[in-house]
């Protein structure tokens, strides 16, 4: 099994890690698949042999494709944009794969499998957030906000960010910001042409150039008030990142009147199983923390919580919604 890469963990052993430019390590490294048909089913099977590096443990996980149809399963190749590989999994596609969505490849759900084998809550918690995203921006479009920074905004899904605010709106505008180059190559062959979204490749953790980008293209009027949502993408900012310090920055540049939504996984409960997702990421693109709403509130020092503050993004929801053992923490503020 050949690998492109490597890295050192604590106890010396040599982990395979993902080719340069991809974002995900491959850990656990999907050794093998057996395709396969489920008599009486619509849908195919594949068995993914996966090997945790850290253990030596190896399983096999039955994983099923969502795209088939009466005569056989659809080509995972007849919808990757060009530059994309789909052998190797993307973070940004086992979140498409929890939310249901259709752009994910065997490679990802293999992976996503595995995740739910350690942290069961995975697919919930996922679209409870992508849920809290959605009225987050509901709220803010209707308390009269046209523009919205979407910083971590994944593979497009519908409902998505923009149709959400056009409805309130139709002439709101969105700026979709990802730093992961296959969100980028998707977002590009999914949105380009649509009215009023506009997609850039930038990191959250370098503020001033995001703002000077947004200014130059004229795409964000700074005199007007504006949404920066950070949903699901503040964990990956680490704490020797100063991410403090990245949302004052951007406090600085919006006036008054603007608005920040956020989630966030809160480490208050279930702290073995946040450990060992992220022990898994050590090293990684995407190595996360999760924090304690105390200190997330301090991140957002000089605005103003709506609600109950930096709640569990349940709490957002309309309805009964379900426990989670895995919190996933979520606010929405404003700075006066």
């Amino acid at each position: 099994m050949a690998t492109t890469g490597s890295t050192r963990t604590g106890s010396g052993t040599t982990c395979p890690r993902a080719p340069t430019g991809t974002d995900l390590p491959l850990d656990p490294w999907i050794a093998a698949r057996h395709p396969g048909r489920v008599p009486g089913r619509r849908r195919s099977r594949w068995w993914a042999d996966l090997q945790d590096v850290g253990t030596g443990r190896r399983q096999s996980i039955a994983c099923y494709d969502q795209r088939s149809s009466i005569g056989g399963r659809v080509p995972d190749i007849e919808r990757v944009p060009e530059g994309i590989d789909p052998s190797t999994p993307s973070a940004a596609r086992v979140y498409d794969y929890f939310l249901g969505g259709r752009d994910n490849y065997a490679a990802d759900r293999a992976l996503a499998e595995w995740l739910l084998s350690i942290a069961p809550d995975s697919r919930t918690v996922a679209r409870l957030s992508r849920q809290f995203v959605l009225k987050a921006v509901e709220l803010i479009a209707e308390a009269g906000i046209r523009q919205f920074i979407d910083i971590g905004a994944g593979i497009p899904t519908s409902p998505s960010v923009h149709e959400v605010a056009q409805k309130v709106d139709s002439a709101a505008t969105v700026v979709s910001i990802d730093y992961d180059p296959v969100v980028h190559a998707y977002g590009n062959a999914f949105l380009s042409g649509t009215p009023g979204v506009t997609t850039m490749q930038a990191d959250v953790r370098r503020p001033d150039d995001i703002i000077d980008r947004l200014r130059s293209g004229a795409l964000i009027d700074f005199e007007q008030p504006v949404a920066i949502l950070l949903c699901s993408i503040l964990h990956f900012v680490l704490d020797d990142e100063h991410p403090a310090e990245i949302i004052a920055r951007f406090r600085t540049a919006i006036p008054s009147g603007s608005y920040v939504a956020f989630t966030h996984p809160s480490d208050e409960v279930s702290p073995a199983g946040m450990a060992q997702l992220a022990s898994h990421n050590i090293g990684s693109p995407t190595q996360f923390v999760s924090r304690s709403r105390t200190e997330l509130a301090g991140f957002f020092d000089g605005f103003e919580f709506l609600g109950g503050g930096v709640v569990p993004v349940q709490d957002w929801l309309d309805g009964e919604q379900p426990t989670t053992q895995m919190v996933w923490l979520g606010g929405i503020c404003r700075k006066p």
